[in-house]
């Protein structure tokens, strides 16, 4: 279901808002261009929030949630903003309950400080995705909000349920476990 990845297209605002309606009016076809045109970014978003593991049925959840609430969108914003709100809503709501996410975040603390380093010579690449799966989850989640996807602290403390201040100690968490594991 997923196709090519790599792939990315060029979104078209007006056929997209054009295709939502459709869709909203039970087109598939144009649900189907639709799902062609914001795969790549949906799921970039679910890799790197919920790792590779996770992120193929989170995708799935995504437009499935997109098919059935395309009634809602009402094309005040692009299509593709309002489809990357619900994926992250998605997302967040699969990361399981407040309570888990904090305490995997306090347990799991200094795990990265005990994981073994990568054997790796000075020429080879970095690869930021592994990077980024070896941080705890909250300090994941904030760092792929704040810093690739460009949300403030105050949203992001609203769709985590956390305080800004907790968004920006994880935060900054994250870059100096990153730049720790990158040097």
């Amino acid at each position: 279901m997923l196709g090519t990845l790599s792939e990315t297209k060029p979104v078209n605002v007006d056929a997209d808002r054009l295709d939502a309606a459709r869709a909203a009016e039970g087109d598939t076809t144009a649900f189907e261009r639709l799902y062609h045109r914001h795969i790549a970014r949906v799921h970039t978003l679910a890799r790197r929030m919920l790792g590779t593991e996770h992120a193929d049925d989170a995708v799935q959840d995504v437009f499935v949630r997109a098919w059935q609430k395309l009634g809602l969108f009402r094309g005040e914003a692009a299509f593709g903003t309002w489809l990357h709100r619900l994926a992250i809503n998605v997302i967040l709501a699969r990361r399981g309950d407040l309570g888990k996410q904090r305490a995997r975040y306090i347990e799991n603390e200094f795990a990265f400080e005990r994981a073994e380093a990568p054997r790796v010579s000075n020429e080879a690449r970095i690869d930021l995705e592994a990077a980024l799966q070896k941080l705890p989850e909250g300090a994941r989640q904030v760092f792929v909000l704040h810093d690739v996807e460009g949300f403030k602290h105050e949203e992001i403390a609203a769709l985590l349920q956390v305080t800004a201040g907790t968004s920006k100690s994880q935060l900054h968490r994250a870059r100096m476990v990153l730049r720790e594991y990158l040097a």
